[in-house]
């Protein structure tokens, strides 16, 4: 059977190709927001980050409604360890396109990261922001399998165990084989003392190649026998 490349001989053969291709395309329609976002992607694919971050720009002045290229500068942001500029990006692809769930529930992420102990008040305030803007995700994909195990971090944060094993147990429903789902249920229910549970989805997620806590297998080691 032929392979593609000799079924059409203007496929782009690699990375490089397909770059030069895209800057062409560019030069002959230079408002086409798409071809900006696809030569964006192909340079974060080689790891030029910074050429693509101004091209990701070019993506949206040339389409402001172009969410996929708002969470990909969010992604850049977050790379560099900036989260107000990945929670600005991500917030602003949520504004671009009504119903997108990615943005959301990237907001959710780095709310949840934002947490860091000096105030419970303002603390409280995010993880109940994330939520909020997780349920919007899950509203728009019900299928979001990320979404839900992520909604139950937070969940697991306010000390809300059997919500958060509420979530991830809808995450499973979505994607049975999804370890950090399997790996969260293992943590709660050890919460719980369900070590039963808890070994059950220990496991799972060990055979699924999940790097577990080693402090999880030891504590649940003590269980195995009893």
């Amino acid at each position: 059977m032929a392979d593609s490349q000799s079924r059409n001989p203007n496929l782009p053969k690699n990375a490089d190709e397909q770059i030069a291709k895209l800057r062409q395309a560019i030069i002959h329609n230079p408002e086409c927001g798409t071809s900006h976002y696809n030569l964006a992607v192909a340079l974060i694919g080689k790891q030029e980050f910074a050429e693509a971050e101004n091209v990701l720009h070019d993506a949206v002045d040339s389409s402001p409604t172009l969410a996929e290229a708002y969470v990909q500068l969010g992604g850049l942001c977050l790379q560099r360890g900036d989260l107000e500029g990945c929670f600005r990006f991500n917030q602003r692809a949520t504004k671009a396109r009504a119903g997108f769930a990615e943005g959301y529930a990237n907001m959710a992420f780095v709310l949840l990261q934002l947490v860091d102990g000096k105030n419970a008040k303002e603390d409280e305030e995010k993880v109940d922001k994330a939520i909020k803007n997780l349920k919007k995700a899950i509203i728009h994909n019900k299928n979001f399998v990320q979404a839900y195990t992520t909604l139950g971090t937070a969940y697991f944060m306010k000390g809300l165990v059997e919500e958060g094993i509420k979530a991830n147990l809808q995450a499973l429903s979505v994607e049975p084989q999804f370890p950090i789902a399997h790996n969260n249920l293992a943590v709660a229910y050890l919460e719980l003392k369900d070590y039963k549970q808890a070994i059950k989805h220990c496991d799972i997620a060990v055979n699924l190649g999940f790097d577990v806590n080693p402090s999880l297998l030891d504590e649940l080691a003590q269980h195995r026998d009893a």
